[in-house]
C-alpha cells in the first residue's frame, strides 16, 4: 500500500495535527510519502522522517502559501498519480477536510472524515469515525481502489520511528483556474499555542465575571503550556476574542486535558469538548451541569481555587 500524507503548516513550521498523520499512515503499513506545500522550514521538513515518512515532496511555489483549496487539490491529486498512491491521509481540519472532499471527488475516491482509529482490513477497509459531535461512532467500509481519510485530533501517537529524510522537488502543473479564487483577507488567530493544536485548554465562562479577571486563567494556561477558550456568551460579550469561543458553533476541541473554569456548561459548548480525554469543571454551582459531563470536579469559588491550582503546578514543575 502507498500513502500520500498532506501536511499543513503555519509560518513555516508543520502542524503537530499533521505529524500526527503522519505517524497514522505509517502505523497503517506500507510506504509513506509526506507532501508540503508553499513555504516551509527545512528543518520542518527533514523530521518528517523521524515520524515515518519515506519520502517527503516539496510544493515550494510561493503562490500555494495562501491556502486556496482548489489549488490544493489540484497538487494532492497530481501528487496521488505520481507516487501511485492508494490513500491520501490529512487532519481533519478546517483546511484539511475540504480539501480531502474535493480531491476524492475529483479522484473518485472513498472518503471518510473525522476517523478515529486505524483501518481494519481483516474484511475490506474499514475505519471507525467520531458522529454526532463524538457521541457516537460509525465503522465505514471504503470500497473504492483510492481512498481518502481525514484523521480527528489525538487519532495517532506522534513518536520517533526512522531518520530525518532531504525533501524532493514536486513541480506540479498549476493553471491561472487552480487559482480563480483570491483570498483578500485573513485574521488569524493569536496566542502562544492555539485551540486546534492544544494538548491542554483553559477555559472560562460568565463565572469570571469580567474580562478584567481573566489573568488567573491566563496564568493557569502558561504554566500548563495550555491554549485559552472561552464559552460562546463570553466571546459574545466581547470579553474575549471569538476564536478562543469552543463549542458547537466555535472551535471543536480534543485534547489531552479541558479544564473549564466558571462554565455551567450547556449542550452546545458540551459538544464542542466531548472529545476531550479528560475534563476538569470548577464552578460554585454544585448543580452546574457540567459536572455531569466531567472526570473530576471542584465546587468553589474560582477567584479562590485558581490562585492555589497555579501556585500547585508551578510547584510541581
Amino acid at each position: 500500500m502507498n500513502t500520500l500524507v498532506f501536511v499543513e503548516s503555519a509560518e513555516g513550521k508543520i502542524r503537530k495535527t499533521s505529524l500526527e498523520a503522519v505517524a497514522y499512515a505509517h502505523a497503517m503499513g506500507g510506504n509513506v510519502t509526506a507532501i508540503a506545500l508553499g513555504s516551509v522550514d527545512g528543518d520542518e521538513l527533514n523530521a518528517l522522517g523521524k515520524y515515518g515518512a519515506k519520502k517527503v515532496l516539496h510544493a515550494s511555489d510561493a503562490k500555494l502559501n495562501d491556502g486556496v483549496i482548489q489549488a490544493y487539490v489540484s497538487v494532492l491529486s497530481q501528487a496521488m498519480q505520481a507516487e501511485n498512491a492508494d490513500v491520501l491521509v490529512l487532519a481533519n481540519s478546517s483546511l484539511g477536510t475540504p480539501v480531502a472532499a474535493r480531491v476524492a471527488t475529483k479522484l473518485g475516491a472513498s472518503l471518510a472524515t473525522n476517523v478515529t482509529d486505524l483501518p481494519n482490513t481483516a474484511a475490506g477497509f474499514v475505519v471507525t469515525k467520531s458522529i454526532y459531535t463524538g457521541k457516537a461512532f460509525s465503522k465505514i467500509d471504503l470500497k473504492n481502489a483510492k481512498k481518502v481519510i481525514a484523521i480527528k485530533k489525538n487519532a495517532a501517537e506522534v513518536k520517533e520511528v526512522g531518520a530525518a529524510v532531504a525533501p524532493t522537488a514536486f513541480a506540479p502543473q498549476l493553471t491561472d483556474a487552480d487559482f480563480a479564487t483570491k483570498i483578500t483577507s485573513t485574521e488569524k488567530a493569536t496566542g502562544e499555542i492555539l485551540l486546534p493544536e492544544a494538548n491542554i485548554v483553559v477555559s472560562g465562562g460568565r463565572g469570571m465575571k469580567g474580562p478584567e479577571h481573566w489573568k488567573p486563567i491566563e496564568e493557569l494556561a502558561h504554566a500548563l503550556g495550555a491554549a485559552t477558550g472561552c464559552s460562546k456568551p463570553v466571546s459574545d460579550m466581547g470579553w474575549r476574542p471569538h476564536h478562543e469561543h469552543v463549542g458547537q458553533t466555535g472551535v471543536k476541541v480534543s485534547p489531552q486535558l479541558y479544564i473549564a473554569v466558571g462554565i455551567s456548561g450547556a449542550i452546545q459548548h458540551l459538544a464542542g469538548v466531548n472529545s476531550s480525554k479528560c475534563i476538569v469543571v470548577i464552578n460554585k454551582d454544585a448543580d452546574a451541569p457540567f459536572f455531569k459531563a466531567a472526570d473530576y470536579g471542584i465546587v468553589g469559588d474560582a477567584f479562590d481555587v485558581l490562585p492555589k491550582l497555579i501556585d500547585a503546578v508551578k510547584a510541581a514543575k
